[in-house]
């Protein structure tokens, strides 16, 4: 194996290779008993602990990369944890064995739409590098009018407080009174950048959607809190726009049977998403006659 410390916890799926580089400078990574360093490598049978906890290790051979679509809800935060107790894009995921899911980038709490969550670090990592600029579709729905001056200023570009930014195009999309849909898309995935674009011209945004993250679209079937697994088509493309090696396996299948489970699986996660919503989360309480 003999690989670098940071990238074989990342491909694992324990985070981002950032994040491992962060924990190993911290000193909150071990192997064989020794604190890590920046750099360290190890080989297949090294014994590695982070926080003391022991954590699996694989080759690249052994790892199968797994990417989820994600419907994010407002309200949601992109954090594995809140000290105020508010929900997170990571409460309603599956389970992933010897491993834990990714998000790659963020969407504020008052965005909806498009998450992926990778089991993968290491894509994880290269998806969200600057240099990739995969392009993000967003709908839109703004309060008031918009003049056609600030349209063209927004595609041309403006100056924010992070440096000049722009959309790389503007559609107008319908809506009904004061309220209009535009779908605009982007390559990069600055803070809050959509709407502090549109805040540029003085325009309210009321509503946000991450419709599309390169050729990953949004399913319309998708229900708010939901989540489905990306095929392997999906997923090498990926790979391919993050400089990674094809995968060769898959956890879904072809046969009938698997697009039987898969529906299954559909049913059930739509019927946990209106429970979720009608119970607020919490488990309901039963009824005396």
């Amino acid at each position: 194996m003999s690989e670098k410390l940071q990238k074989v916890l990342a491909r694992a799926g324990h985070g981002s290779r950032r994040e491992m580089e962060a924990w190993i400078a911290a000193g909150r990574i071990s192997i064989d008993g020794e604190i890590a360093k920046l750099g360290d490598r190890i080989e297949s049978d090294a014994k590695v602990r982070i926080d003391g906890r022991a954590v699996s290790i694989k080759s690249a051979d052994d790892v199968v990369c797994r990417v989820l679509a994600y419907h994010k809800p407002e309200g949601e935060i992109c954090s594995r944890k809140d000290p105020e107790g508010r929900p997170t894009v990571f409460d309603r995921l599956p389970k992933v064995r010897d491993s834990r899911w990714v998000a790659v980038g963020r969407l504020d709490i008052n965005t909806s739409g498009l998450l992926l969550f990778t089991s993968d670090g290491e894509l994880a990592n290269r998806l969200m590098h600057p240099s990739n600029e995969v392009e993000r579709e967003y709908a839109v729905r703004t309060f008031g009018e918009v003049p056609e001056a600030a349209v063209q200023r927004l595609r041309q570009g403006v100056m924010l407080e992070d440096g000049p930014a722009n959309f790389d195009s503007v559609k107008a999309a319908g809506g009904e009174g004061i309220n209009q849909w535009w779908h605009v898309t982007l390559h990069e995935g600055r803070n809050r950048e959509v709407r502090r674009l549109w805040e540029s011209q003085e325009v309210q945004v009321s509503r946000l959607i991450r419709v599309r993250y390169g050729m990953i679209e949004l399913p319309k079937s998708l229900p708010r809190g939901g989540w489905t697994e990306l095929t392997m088509e999906q997923v090498n493309y990926l790979r391919q726009v993050a400089g990674l090696e094809p995968e060769t396996r898959s956890f879904l299948g072809t046969d009938k049977h698997s697009v039987s489970r898969a529906k299954v699986k559909s049913a059930k996660i739509r019927r946990a998403v209106r429970k979720h919503k009608v119970t607020g989360g919490k488990k309901p309480t039963r009824q005396r006659s």
